[in-house]
């Protein structure tokens, strides 16, 4: 996974990430990585698909959501849910959480040593913990 101060990444580095991580690197799969990964950003996927086809060829919704969804499921990307109607696609897989600015609708890291956790609960039988996402919501004081 490229690090956030090896951004942006140019279409050989998108290609060759795809196929590593076992991706077939269409032209719109391409470009949308390319999107994501031009620089540190926190991305809707109707942010990508303006993205996509103000900079590039025409996308369809559908493909950006399938993409988006393909790319989560093949760990390239983490999916972050903000509410149910709200999900953000973050190109840094590291373990990190998030603020939530409800006034602005976007979304900033948190540093990972700002926020410390203790110990988690068991899970359930027949279980295992696959992560924790931490998203703090925020909004403008009154009077600033």
């Amino acid at each position: 996974m490229p690090r956030r101060d090896e951004l942006p990444l140019d279409r050989g580095q998108v290609i060759d990430l795809l196929q590593a991580h076992g991706i077939l690197p269409t032209q719109q799969r391409v470009e949308i990585a390319q999107v994501l990964f031009a620089r540190p950003q926190h991305l809707s996927a109707d942010q990508v698909l303006a993205a996509v086809n103000r900079e590039r060829h025409l996308v369809s919704k559908a493909t950006v959501y399938n993409t988006l969804g393909l790319f989560a499921r093949k760990g390239l990307v983490r999916e972050v849910i903000v509410d149910p109607s709200r999900v953000f696609y973050d190109p840094n897989t590291e373990d990190h959480h998030h603020f939530y600015n409800v006034d602005t609708g976007t979304l900033e890291d948190i540093d990972p040593g700002a926020l410390a956790l203790g110990p988690l609960p068991p899970p359930p039988p027949g279980t295992v913990t696959e992560g924790v996402d931490v998203v703090i919501r925020v909004r403008r004081a009154e009077g600033g």
